[in-house]
């Protein structure tokens, strides 16, 4: 006995859905409204209604766990980024539990989509493996804390101030005033400097100054604008000191400390008082030069 074709086996299957389908509009025809409101319309009509209210509800309460959840996270770290990342993450599990509920109430079997959810969930994460590596780096970031929002940073070649970090990316603002997205895997990676990490920083000056001019006047100088600057911290008392003979001037180093907000505010007023006041008082700053002496003159034979 022959086996049936493929063809054959669609064909019957599709008589089957047909009959199948005949079958239930015949079942209908024959049943009354009321037979149909108490049979179909009530108990499925109450599950879609019981779906849809564990839903709405359950989302808005996924919505209030984690925003109470990220407050109870600020009071306790002050970290606005663990804030933001532990809302995130609590309301995406939040919702996940609300349509497997949702789903559950209209009769589909949870344990299959569940199943369904880890293999699809596997499948995406071998595809997406870079979004991975910057999601477990935010992870030790927010683990380690190496800077917080509002500071200022440098990191992957980029300085800028930290506005927020995302699940995969860290937000930067940049000087003037771009916004630069970088991964965070790049960021765990590489090497950060924190400009903001201490309460405190020591502003570096080098001033050149000819051979000819009087050192001790120009320390004096330099002296007298940073005790003059009220940014200019008292302790620890800035240093001002000859650090180099170079080839055509002599290098005078001041380091005063400031608060770090006041940093580069410091360090643009104190360079222009210092050349306003070197000039007033006569003391030069050299331009590289190189001197070439010449031991003999060249024959006139030889010039054509």
């Amino acid at each position: 006995m022959s086996q049936p074709t493929q063809t054959e086996t669609q064909a019957t299957q599709n008589i089957d859905v047909i009959a199948t389908t005949e079958k239930i509009f015949n079942q209908l025809d024959s049943m009354s409204f009321d037979a149909i409101l108490r049979e179909w319309i009530i108990p499925y009509g109450t599950k879609v209604f019981l779906a849809i209210a564990i839903f709405v509800v359950g989302k808005w309460l996924a919505k209030g766990i984690s925003q109470l959840l990220s407050k109870a996270v600020l009071a306790s770290t002050k970290d606005e980024m663990l804030q933001s990342f532990v809302r995130s993450i609590s309301y995406f599990l939040l919702l996940l539990i609300v349509v497997i509920a949702s789903l559950s109430q209209l009769g589909i079997n949870t344990s299959s989509l569940v199943a369904l959810i880890g293999a699809a969930g596997l499948a995406i994460g071998l595809s997406l493996q870079n979004s991975l590596q910057n999601f477990a780096a935010g992870v030790m970031l927010l683990i380690f804390k190496p800077f917080k929002k509002g500071d200022f940073i440098e990191t992957s070649g980029i300085s800028g101030t930290v506005t927020q970090m995302g699940l995969v990316v860290l937000e930067l603002r940049t000087g003037d005033n771009k916004t630069v997205l970088v991964p965070n895997s790049n960021v765990f990676s590489s090497t950060i400097t924190n400009y903001s990490a201490n309460e405190t920083r020591r502003v570096d000056f080098i001033f050149d100054i000819s051979y000819d001019d009087d050192i001790a006047q120009a320390k004096e100088i330099i002296r007298e604008i940073l005790e003059k600057d009220d940014r200019v911290l008292k302790e620890p008392k800035p240093v001002i000191a000859v650090s180099t003979l170079a080839s055509s001037s002599v290098q005078i180093i001041a380091r005063p400390w400031v608060n770090t907000p006041n940093y580069y505010a410091v360090y643009w007023q104190v360079t222009e008082n210092v050349k306003i006041a070197f000039d007033k008082a006569g003391i030069s700053i050299p331009f590289n030069q190189l001197d070439v002496n010449l031991s003999g003159s060249v024959p006139e034979s030889s010039v054509k």
